[in-house]
C-alpha cells in the first residue's frame, strides 16, 4: 500500500473537478491503451460525481465539444500543436475566456506520451504527471533530431520541471523507469490498468469456443514499435510443425499495408487475417477463440491486451525487453516472457503443442484477470487525485481493498 509524504499542511481535500491532458482521445485513429486508461477512469469519476474535462487533439470527423460518459470533451490543434492550444486555452480560462472557461479544476492529469504539456506553468492547480512508459526506444521513429530532442523532453526537461509534482504511472517497471530518469520515488505512484467486463452478449473463452486449428491472435495497434513483424515470423516458423496454423490481428494503425506487404513477402498472407478496428463483442469472440496470444511489443507500459486475452483463459508470450510485461505476466505462470524472436517462436511452439500446459496456464491468467477493473483503477487515481489537491504526495502501488496479490 502507498505511503504519503506531506508538502503542506494535510488537510483532508476532496477533488470535484479534474482536467485531464492527453494528445489523443480513442476515437482517434491511432488511439491505444493510454488513452483508454484516461478515459476510464475519467468516466468512472464522472459517475461519482466530479466534473471531467478531458482536453485532447481534434482528427478528421471529431467535433469540437462532446460529451461521452460523463466527460466533457474539448478538442483542438493536432499531433504537435495540441499542446500549445491547450496551454494557451487553459490561460484564457483563467481570464473567463477560450474554450475552457468555467473549467476550474481541483487537479489536472498530465498525460506525458514522450511529451507532456507542462501544464503546471500555465495553472494555479496541483498537476498529476501521468507516464505510462518510456520512449527511448521508440524516439527514433520520430527521426533523427525530433528524437533527440524528444527524448531530452522526456529524461531531462520535464523530470526538472516536474520536480515537486505527483507521478502516476500503471506498472512497476514504468515506477523504475522513472525512478532512473531521476523522479523521486516518494513521489511515483503505481495505479493498475483496469479492465471491462467481457460482454454479457459474448461468450468467454472455453473448449467449445476454441478453433479447430491451432491457432494464435494478436491484439494490438499497428505501428512499428510494436513488432508485429515477430508475430508473423512466429507463424511463418510454426506452420510447418503445425498444420493450419492461423493468425488473427486485431487492431489498426498506420503501420498495417507494411505489415501486409510483410505478410505476402513470408509467404504466409493466406494464413492471416488482419481484422483492423473492430467493435468490444467482435474483439472478445476473436479472442475467446485463440489458443496463444503473442505481443512482441518492444515497449509496453502495462499491457491491457494481456488482461483481455486473460478473461477468456488465454495466455500471452511476449518480450521481458518490454519492462511493462513482467507486471502484467506472471512468467511461466499465466504467460512466457523471452528475450528474443528464436525463444518467442519456441515459446509459442511449445503452448500450442501441449494442451494441458496451455489450459491451465489460461486459467491461471483467467483467475488473475479477475483482480482488475476500472472502479479499483478510478479508486486508486481517485486517491492520487485528492492527495495532490490537499498538497500531499503518494507512492507505491496504489491497489482497491478489494484487490488480492497474485
Amino acid at each position: 500500500m502507498p505511503d504519503a509524504g506531506s508538502r503542506g499542511q494535510s488537510v483532508p481535500t476532496e477533488v470535484r473537478e479534474v482536467l485531464l491532458l492527453c494528445w489523443r482521445d480513442t476515437g482517434h485513429p491511432q488511439g491505444g491503451g493510454s488513452e483508454r486508461y484516461l478515459e476510464q477512469v475519467g468516466a468512472q469519476l464522472a459517475a461519482r460525481g466530479v466534473k471531467v474535462t478531458l482536453r485532447t487533439a481534434r482528427y478528421r470527423g471529431a467535433a469540437r465539444r462532446e460529451r461521452v460518459d460523463g466527460i466533457d470533451i474539448s478538442r483542438a490543434g493536432g499531433r504537435y500543436t495540441v499542446y500549445p492550444r491547450a496551454l494557451a486555452a487553459m490561460l484564457c480560462a483563467r481570464f473567463g475566456l477560450g474554450s475552457l472557461r468555467g473549467v476550474r479544476p481541483d487537479a489536472v492529469i498530465d498525460t506525458q506520451n514522450g511529451v507532456p504539456f507542462f501544464a503546471r506553468v500555465v495553472t494555479r492547480a496541483p498537476a498529476v504527471v501521468l507516464v505510462h512508459h518510456g520512449h527511448h526506444e521508440q524516439w527514433p521513429v520520430a527521426g533523427r533530431w525530433v528524437g533527440r530532442v524528444g527524448w531530452w523532453i522526456e529524461s531531462r526537461l520535464s523530470p526538472w520541471v516536474h520536480r515537486r509534482d505527483q507521478y502516476l504511472t500503471v506498472s512497476l517497471p514504468s515506477a523504475e523507469e522513472l525512478t532512473s530518469l531521476g523522479v523521486d520515488s516518494t513521489r511515483i505512484a503505481v495505479v493498475r490498468n483496469g479492465a471491462e467486463p467481457v460482454p454479457a452478449h459474448v461468450p468467454t473463452g472455453a473448449a467449445q469456443t476454441r478453433t479447430p486449428y491451432p491457432s494464435i491472435v494478436v491484439l494490438s495497434r499497428l505501428v512499428p514499435h510494436k513488432q508485429i513483424e515477430d508475430a508473423l515470423a512466429v507463424l511463418a516458423g510454426l506452420r510447418a510443425r503445425h498444420p493450419g496454423l492461423h493468425l488473427d490481428v486485431i487492431g489498426g494503425g498506420w503501420w498495417a499495408d507494411n505489415l501486409k506487404a510483410h505478410a505476402r513477402h513470408l509467404d504466409i498472407a493466406d494464413s492471416v487475417t488482419f481484422h483492423g478496428h473492430v467493435d468490444e463483442a467482435r474483439k472478445h469472440e476473436l479472442l475467446s477463440r485463440a489458443w496463444v496470444h503473442v505481443l512482441p511489443s518492444r515497449k509496453e507500459g502495462w499491457g491491457l491486451a494481456v488482461i483481455e486475452a486473460a478473461q477468456h483463459g488465454v495466455a500471452t508470450v511476449g518480450y521481458r525487453s518490454s519492462r511493462g510485461l513482467t507486471d502484467s505476466i506472471v512468467d511461466g505462470v499465466t504467460g512466457l516472457l523471452v528475450d528474443d524472436a528464436a525463444q518467442l517462436t519456441e515459446a509459442v511452439g511449445e503452448l500450442l503443442a501441449t494442451a494441458e500446459t496451455r489450459t491451465v496456464m489460461g486459467e491461471k491468467a483467467r483467475a488473475r484477470a479477475r483482480e482488475f477493473s476500472w472502479e479499483l483503477t478510478a479508486d486508486g487515481v481517485h486517491r492520487v487525485l485528492c492527495a495532490a489537491a490537499r498538497g500531499d504526495y503518494v507512492n507505491g502501488l496504489v491497489i482497491g481493498a478489494d484487490a488480492g496479490s497474485f
